[in-house]
């Protein structure tokens, strides 16, 4: 180990001119100190916050794409089926006072960062969904109010840090019901119809890692259970997903009704010879 430290101190020592700052200012002081220029591996606490800094930019990165896939199977079939504006819209809302409520906190950038990506693309999701069911009006109305919501948050003179500590509660709050309208959507369907599977995979991931990230750089419990109520549902939409994935079009929910799904999609009844009727997953594969 001290034959392996001698030979790589003096590259770490002699980082490009950008290097240094930038490390400094993303681990701090003592830890830049310990893990680049001792290069000590042993000290716990410096190595978990670079674990802890390294995901919450893998994070940042994921996030910038995460609704990228939705955005293009929107636009390439012009059909929202299978997308619920409101939990566009209440996510979008939920993102937008945790932005607010972490910015003027002071928290690490790479702390709350992927809410700024994901709200820009939630915003125009909500338009497109909302355009693609006729609705081009409600479109510019959501628009608005969401430019106008953003002025209102990030400037001081409207709300203070009492009042955004309760929307911040709040928000808590939306983020989880947000996934509620969704869910419910699915389940109705039968279906995911647009619903990225990309997207869902990626929220689930990236909301159980940041629940590690935040336990370890941010002392504020209302983050911390907001996002571990988050994963929950995560969970629930990925099993939707799982579970619609490449089923027969008309066996929605055939457990709940005893019936195998290959028989319901058949049209076989229960000695009558009818077709049972019904919503089911399409036989498309999703994401």
């Amino acid at each position: 180990m001290d034959l392996l430290r001698s030979t790589l101190q003096p590259l770490t020592h002699n980082l490009p001119p950008p290097l240094p700052s930038a490390l400094t200012s993303l681990l701090g002081p003592t830890c830049y100190q310990t893990l680049i220029l001792d290069l000590n591996p042993t000290h716990t606490p410096c190595l978990t916050l670079l674990v802890s800094k390294s995901l919450s930019l893998l994070i940042l990165l994921a996030s910038s794409i995460v609704k990228i896939p939705q955005l293009l199977k929107l636009l390439s079939s012009r059909s929202s089926t299978g997308l619920s504006f409101p939990a566009y819209a209440l996510e979008t809302t939920a993102y937008l006072i945790t932005l607010a409520y972490s910015a003027r906190k002071g928290f690490p950038f790479s702390t709350y960062g992927e809410t700024a990506l994901i709200a820009v693309q939630d915003f125009v999701i909500g338009g497109l969904v909302l355009g693609f069911a006729g609705r081009w009006a409600g479109a510019a109305v959501w628009g608005v109010g969401v430019v106008g919501a953003v002025g209102v948050l990030m400037g001081g003179g409207v709300l203070g840090e009492r009042e955004l500590g309760w929307l911040q509660v709040g928000a808590g709050v939306l983020g989880v019901v947000s996934k509620v309208p969704q869910i419910w959507t699915v389940w109705r369907e039968g279906g995911t119809g647009q619903l990225s599977a990309f997207a869902v995979f990626n929220y689930l991931i990236g909301s159980l890692t940041r629940i590690f990230t935040t336990m370890q750089e941010v002392d504020d419990q209302l983050i911390l259970y907001g996002y571990l109520a988050g994963f929950v549902l995560n969970a629930v939409l990925a099993a939707q997903m799982v579970y619609y994935w490449n089923s027969p079009a008309t066996a929605s929910h055939a457990a709940e009704i005893g019936t195998r799904p290959e028989k319901i999609a058949m049209g076989s009844g229960t000695g009558t010879g009818a077709a049972v009727k019904g919503k089911g997953p399409t036989t498309r594969r999703r994401g």
